[in-house]
């Protein structure tokens, strides 16, 4: 039987979103050692971090997105306002949304399974009856999972030293009018949406996250490790 690459899954619950970006760099350090060298030694082929983030921020990517002025608009309505070193523009995150961090080496030697961003899909909306969404999603440059106009979870993809971390921001029971005071990545003229929202019915982070998690290691053929938070 072949062995399935391991990756180590870290649930950090409801955070602040300034702790799930130290965690970020720490991971990234991490997969960024040269083997051997780590302390603790490392023996997964990648890393996936959930959590829900604990308050309203805004973030904006690598190419900007946001005006000193609309920051401090932004920070007047009670958000936190981050740059990241993702690409893109700016988009939000708050209390209702699973966001999911992933890394993994793409180098010399790298597991032959990494993928990009496209295998986020199939299981980004893991627990909806497929019924309940009207196909097509809008063509590229659009990344992200559609549902007609509407964006349910935004993807990105940051890539260093061989190593590739993925973000996705999947809207659960998210309050939506948080994007209103923003042009959601730079895309006019389109709207967002949530599963609670096209199905109806409250439908929390937590409950998502088991299926998701399924769907996940069904995609990506591998087992997951759990990792305890307090270290």
């Amino acid at each position: 039987t072949m062995l399935l690459p391991a990756v180590r899954l870290v649930r950090l619950g409801r955070v602040p979103y300034s702790e799930l970006l130290a965690l970020q760099e720490r991971w990234l350090r991490r997969l960024q050692a040269e083997p051997g060298t780590e302390d603790p030694p490392r023996t997964e082929a990648g890393a996936l971090l959930l959590c829900e983030p604990a308050g309203p921020v805004y973030t904006a990517g690598l190419r900007g997105g946001l005006t000193p002025e609309e920051a401090a608009r932004l920070r007047a309505l009670g958000a936190e306002v981050r740059a990241t070193g993702r690409g893109g523009l700016a988009t939000f995150h708050g209390p209702g949304q699973l966001l999911c961090h992933l890394f993994f080496g793409c180098g010399p030697g790298a597991c032959a399974w990494h993928p990009l961003w496209p295998p986020f899909k199939p299981f980004a909306v893991p627990c909806a009856p497929s019924k309940a969404f009207p196909p097509p999603p809008p063509a590229p440059p659009y990344t992200g999972v559609w549902l007609g106009e509407r964006k349910i979870c935004a993807i990105g993809v940051r890539c260093g030293r061989h190593i590739t971390s993925h973000g996705l921001a999947l809207n659960c029971c998210t309050d939506l009018t948080w994007f209103e005071h923003i042009v959601p990545c730079g895309l006019v003229g389109t709207g967002v949406t949530s599963l609670s929202q096209e199905l109806q019915r409250h439908l929390t982070v937590d409950e998502v996250t088991p299926p998701f998690l399924e769907a996940f290691k069904e995609t990506y053929k591998c087992t997951l490790i759990s990792e305890d938070t307090s270290n």
